[in-house]
């Protein structure tokens, strides 16, 4: 039975020896495996811009001219301008405007100075209102492209 005992202690004191040692560690330490790098991010946007430019040109009052040769006014005061009517107002496209317009019934009236001589007469008359209306339509597209490239090292 001693021999029990002490074969049961010697047990014991081999196991507290070995929890005693120190214990290797057999870990691999992380080494990376580059030196250097480089990172590249890319980005593309585009815009689309749809316009319509719209003008509109008026004339707000009238143009009447006359020329020529062997002619003069049949008027007994020589008057050479045409009487205007009463001012004549219209909206186009929320766009409202007003002119004055001739009268056509008492544009200036010509007679031949020397009968039998040549002659010529050339008259001109641009009224009042919308003249022109011009439209553009057109298509602006942008595209913009960014890149961004970051470089590291050990």
């Amino acid at each position: 039975m001693v021999l029990l005992q002490f074969q049961s202690q010697l047990t014991r004191l081999f196991w507290l020896f070995l929890l005693a040692l120190p214990i290797r560690t057999l870990a691999t330490p992380v080494v990376p495996q580059f030196r250097s790098g480089s990172s590249t991010m890319s980005s593309t946007s585009q815009s689309v811009i749809n316009e319509t430019i719209t003008s509109h040109q008026y004339n707000s009052g009238f143009s009447y001219s006359a020329s020529g040769h062997n002619i003069e006014s049949a008027d007994l005061n020589g008057y050479i301008n045409p009487s205007t009517v009463a001012d004549t107002t219209q909206t186009v496209n929320g766009v409202q405007f007003s002119w004055t317009s001739p009268s056509l019934e008492n544009v200036p009236r010509w007679k031949i100075k020397e009968a039998g001589q040549s002659f010529s007469l050339v008259e001109s008359l641009q009224g009042a209102g919308l003249a022109n209306v011009t439209t553009i339509n057109r298509t602006i597209t942008t595209t913009t492209t960014t890149e961004t490239t970051s470089v590291f090292g050990q």
